[in-house]
């Protein structure tokens, strides 16, 4: 399943970075902090892999 928008792309691409503990979780904001807690690592890398070409800004 892969990212819908920019947006997500890049909330997923934070989280992920907060869970393999490059980044403290205190810092993730927003869809972020929402993805980290309700999605698994796999799942997050799989979003954060979206290609970027062709995504919308923002999903409505």
């Amino acid at each position: 399943m892969p990212a819908k928008s920019k947006a997500r792309q890049k909330a997923a691409g934070a989280a992920l970075v907060a869970t393999g503990g490059e980044q403290p979780k205190f810092k993730l904001k927003g869809a972020s902090k929402e993805m980290e807690q309700s999605m698994s690592e796999k799942l997050l890398a799989k979003f954060a892999s979206t290609k970027r070409r062709n995504l919308p800004e923002h999903k409505d």
